[in-house]
């Protein structure tokens, strides 16, 4: 493989032997030993640099992670669930061109569907309409009755958000799903960026890459926005639900990041509907909460009564309007998998336009026919679980055993408004660095976007990379990892 003009040295050729094109994508390869211009550069540092300087450098991307303590929980394994996140050496490339649809897709996704919560929660004129039926939204587990006529502050529901895209074999990027809950992964996409600088500062400066270090610095602008009008220098806290969370690294690189406080329920009190944090000096107020603690959990009066995470009398001092929280309760029934399949529909209606970025074809399985179809189908389809995350409650429909498919028709059979199905895609696939070899490896993008005083997307995001040869699952649970995602500025 090789570039004109570029002699590829012949103890090289071999680093490119194990890399095999087939119908996905190709992140970096046009055709066969033809690289996409953008990434020329990357393809002939590989050519050029021994395996050994190869494997140096990854061995010192490796340490530097281990030693800022960059981890994730696995849950449900007897052998330790505490792990290095596993991040590959090589970035991912994409041009502005790309950029600026994704930019533009994503504000204009987010921008309806800020507007279709804020809707469902008042006059509920789009389901009136018929543009999501009323059962999906209200069925919905994450459906907050007590968010009713409750005027969330600027009308912003949800204020940070990471949607999972794909590219499809055409090259255009699709929206796999939306994550408007509390949407993890962005300290991954920040450390990454930082050890790449470290471990290939000449490629990365001559490469043109635009930054995402005010991540941070934007997100706490972001929070600061949305505050309760009286409070022109607001107290803003990251509420994490503790150590033994999967996400408690990222809650407290975050907070630290932001110069803010990291708070357990147990550091907050509530007197008189406004929200204070125990402080050596005495309570102090807090006027805006970032948190990543799920709407079960935040306050035990109002939702769940055994959770020991929230903060009791939390929701009155939110309904008073004394505070804010990011995000607001009820974000879920945004997310849900079931009702993701009406969100070109939601466009069309709250905008006016067609969407930018396209969804996947989604079956629904509450639908007799969808769900007919999706039966006779299962060896054909992912089918999906709509409140799962993480890659659980999940059937890849073409890598499945008889006695699996069986199994998720009595689940279907059983509650079909649990469950969607989608074709199996041919994820695209970026080069990867695995045992002194470069081979490719199926991947995802999370962007992150930012909503308060206007719509905010860093140009960069989480690439989700499945380290397992074959493997569509790109979730770190289910032995994914993560690389550095690059945006060209041209």
């Amino acid at each position: 493989m090789g570039t004109p003009g570029f002699e590829i040295p012949p103890l090289l050729k071999t680093r490119f032997q194990s890399y095999w094109l087939n119908g996905s994508y190709d992140e970096m390869f046009e055709a066969e030993g033809v690289p996409r211009p953008h990434y020329r550069a990357l393809y002939e540092m590989l050519l050029s640099l021994p395996v050994e300087e190869m494997r140096r450098r990854k061995q010192a991307a490796d340490i530097s992670f281990l030693h800022q303590g960059i981890t994730f929980t696995v849950y449900g394994r007897e052998e330790g669930t505490e792990r290095i996140f596993p991040n590959d050496l090589l970035p991912r490339i994409i041009t502005a061109s790309e950029w600026e649809t994704i930019e533009r897709g994503l504000t204009q996704r987010i921008t309806a569907l800020n507007l279709f919560l804020r809707d469902i929660y008042h006059e509920g004129r789009s389901l009136k309409a018929g543009v999501v039926p009323s059962e999906i939204v209200y069925s919905c587990r994450h459906f907050r009755r007590q968010m009713r006529e409750f005027k969330v502050p600027k009308n912003i529901y949800i204020t940070v958000v990471g949607s999972d895209l794909v590219r499809l074999p055409d090259g255009s990027f699709a929206v796999l799903e939306d994550n408007l809950r509390v949407p993890s992964g962005v300290s991954y996409m920040l450390t990454s960026r930082t050890v790449m600088k470290r471990v290939f500062p000449e490629l990365f400066r001559m490469a043109g890459v635009r930054s995402i270090d005010h991540y941070s610095e934007t997100l706490l602008a972001t929070l600061r926005a949305l505050a309760p009008e009286d409070r022109s220098e607001p107290n803003i806290v990251l509420l994490t639900p503790g150590v033994f969370n999967s996400a408690y690294f990222e809650h407290a690189f975050l907070a630290r990041q932001m110069g803010i406080e990291l708070v357990e329920g147990r550091d907050l009190a509530v007197h008189d509907n406004i929200v204070y944090m125990r402080t050596t000096a005495g309570l102090r107020r807090v006027d805006v909460i970032y948190r990543r603690v799920d709407d079960d959990f935040i306050d035990p009066l109002a939702f769940r009564p055994d959770s020991s995470l929230g903060v009791a009398g939390l929701f009155n001092a939110y309904r008073s309007g004394n505070v804010t929280l990011a995000n607001a309760l009820g974000t879920g029934v945004a997310d849900d998998k079931a009702v993701y399949a009406y969100v070109p529909g939601i466009i069309r209606y709250f905008l006016g336009e067609e969407p930018i970025l396209s969804n996947v074809q989604t079956f629904v399985c509450s639908d007799p026919a969808q769900r007919q179809h999706v039966l006779s189908r299962l060896d054909q389809y992912v089918v999906k679980a709509v409140g799962e995350s993480g890659g659980y409650g999940m059937l890849i429909g073409p890598y499945s055993t008889a006695e699996e498919r069986e199994d998720f028709r009595g689940r279907i059979l059983a509650d079909p408004r649990n469950y969607i199905a989608q074709p199996t895609l041919a994820l695209s696939r970026a080069p990867c660095f695995l045992d002194g070899r470069v081979e490719p490896r199926h991947v995802d993008l999370r962007p992150y976007v930012l909503y308060g005083d206007q719509v905010r997307i860093v140009p960069g995001g989480l690439t989700r990379v499945a380290l397992k040869k074959g493997s569509l699952v790109v979730n770190s649970s289910q032995g994914g990892g993560s690389k550095d995602t690059w945006v060209l500025y041209e």
